[in-house]
């Protein structure tokens, strides 16, 4: 390993945007590894950058942790990740994604009339789930998860 592929945790944090107590979280939960100096500072792989900034964007894509240490945990420790291996990671959550763009997409088209609750409290709730149809699938918004 190069000297120059490692930075200070000031460094990850600023380029992250995280905080340098989130940094240790991840990396007490494994996500990243540090190296110490002989004065006992932390330094991590410049690659990774990338790895805290693909937990960032999972995270705001509503995947769990549990998911993403999965994930991280197919990737090599101590070098930077090859395109392949970041791309076999990509087709990994793709379906996990594409599901969630879908039940975002429907529950942007219904929000604003109705989301078949069951409520009955719309006019047209009597015309959509007359006599609470939709209850009769299970609870919740039924119009909307049933097609997930």
């Amino acid at each position: 390993m190069n000297r120059n592929d490692l930075i200070s945790i000031g460094i990850l944090a600023k380029r992250t945007g995280l905080a340098v107590s989130a940094i240790r979280y991840y990396e007490e939960r494994g996500l990243v590894v540090s190296v110490r100096t002989g004065g006992n500072q932390r330094r991590f792989l410049r690659s990774d950058i990338r790895r805290l900034s693909f937990i960032l964007i999972a995270q705001k894509l509503g995947l769990g942790l549990a998911d993403i240490e999965n994930e991280l945990a197919t990737l090599p420790d101590g070098r930077s990740p090859t395109l392949l291996e970041w791309q076999r990671v990509s087709r990994s959550l793709r379906k996990e994604i594409d599901s969630r763009i879908q039940l975002l997409t429907r529950t942007r088209n219904t929000l604003d009339g109705c989301i078949g609750c069951g409520c009955l409290s719309l006019d047209r709730c009597a015309l959509m789930n007359k006599e609470d149809r939709a209850g009769a699938g299970g609870t919740g918004p039924r119009y909307v998860l049933d097609q997930a």
